[in-house]
């Protein structure tokens, strides 16, 4: 009897002892497998954000989704928040995802999901928003710049996140500026300068600022200036004929530059009004003589004008005969009178006469002075033979 109690008892034990085992691992098996799963979640600003908690094995407990506040957004499929946005996806034993849509700056951070076993057990989600950069204004370009003035221009854009990127673009070139970031909020304000000495070289230069940010992906927004620089004139005057000859057309075009461009020009001739109007026409900037002669030589001079100064050109005409021998064609010779042969010839021969003259003389002083020489000799020599003449005188 004693025997079989023994006996009993130890297969009692035995059989404790595999039950707690058991016990012991599915309890271990089910902790594991009911531990909720979470991914970190990034979206841009104005999106949706969809927000999914997972569990493998489920024993029919619920799941939770918590703002970063605590503030409980669903509990199962029972919505618990107040606000629109904030909607149901999908909801099960083993699943809660729910969506968050027209997302703010203001939604970052950490979302909890709970599992309500005992202990519970929880998983955290970090929702990263990113801020698009507002398209960007530049400024500095109140009015016309005028020459040598010192010009700043400043491009800017807000609401970017994390802070964007500015670059400058001088017509198709790279340009340097220099950048400012300062921090609103949750959002960032960028600024970039360039700053210039304008001269006419700038005028019409197309300055663009581009902003590149991880939102706008390989669209960059972009805002392009024009630039307006205000210059004095330049004049030149072109002609339309090498070697002007009598009979023929002939025009002299004023190229003017300036802004504001200069209009109209004036046209003089010798300091005075153009002297024959029915030959001399003005179209433009263009002077033109219809039928050339003589008469028409002289200093010719364009003149422009704006309010920033006054400039002028001149083109001095000479007027060859038709078929003149020896024209030359050299287009220095439109600046200056052709050569005058009466005048050379008259030049050589003042020349030969004053060497004729100057000979003659010459000559009439070294025969004077050789006579004059011949003279003095003689003179001397009578002397000499009455001095050798005297009787000697004996003491």
């Amino acid at each position: 009897m004693m025997l079989q109690q023994h006996l009993l008892f130890v297969l009692y034990s035995f059989c404790g002892i595999v039950i707690k085992e058991a016990a012991t691992k599915n309890k271990v098996k089910g902790s594991q497998a009911q531990f909720p799963i979470t991914q970190n979640v990034t979206v841009v600003e104005g999106s949706t954000a969809n927000m999914t908690c997972r569990v493998d094995y489920n024993d029919n407990t619920s799941l939770q989704w918590s703002n970063p506040a605590q503030q409980t957004l669903f509990f199962g499929d029972k919505k618990a928040l107040r606000d629109n946005r904030i909607e149901l996806v999908r909801a099960s034993w083993k699943e809660l995802t729910i969506s968050i849509s027209d997302v703010a700056l203001s939604d970052e951070g950490q979302y909890t999901c709970s599992l309500f076993t005992m202990p519970v057990k929880t998983s955290k989600a970090f929702l990263t928003v990113l801020g698009v950069p507002a398209k960007p204004e530049i400024t500095g370009l109140s009015r016309p710049a005028q020459e040598g003035e010192d010009v700043t221009l400043t491009c800017t854009t807000s609401g970017s996140k994390p802070a964007a990127d500015i670059r400058w673009f001088r017509n198709d070139k790279e340009v340097q500026g220099q950048k400012e970031v300062n921090a609103t909020g949750r959002s960032f304000t960028v600024r970039s300068s360039v700053h210039l000495k304008v001269d006419r070289k700038d005028d019409g230069a197309a300055y663009t600022c581009v902003v590149e940010h991880v939102t706008l992906g390989s669209l960059p927004h972009q805002v392009t200036e024009v630039l307006e620089v205000h210059y004095p004139p330049q004049v030149k005057i072109v002609h339309s004929v090498i070697v002007p000859q009598e009979g023929q057309y002939f025009k002299l075009e004023c190229m003017s530059k300036g802004n504001p461009l200069p209009e109209p020009v004036m046209w003089t001739k010798d300091g005075g009004e153009l002297p024959d109007i029915e030959r001399m026409i003005v179209e433009g900037r263009d002077l033109i003589i219809t039928t050339l002669n003589k008469t028409d030589n002289g200093t010719y001079r364009c003149e422009a004008s704006n309010h920033l100064g006054t400039n002028r050109d001149e083109f001095v005409l000479y007027v060859y005969a038709k078929d003149f021998p020896g024209t030359t064609t050299d287009p220095n010779a439109l600046t200056q009178h052709g050569p005058d042969h009466a005048l050379i010839g008259g030049v050589v021969a003042v020349v030969v006469f004053i060497t004729l003259c100057f000979i003659i003389v010459l000559g009439r002083y070294l025969a004077r002075h050789k006579d004059i020489t011949r003279e003095r000799q003689e003179m001397w020599f009578i002397s000499s033979r009455k001095t050798l003449a005297l009787p000697i005188i004996t003491l």
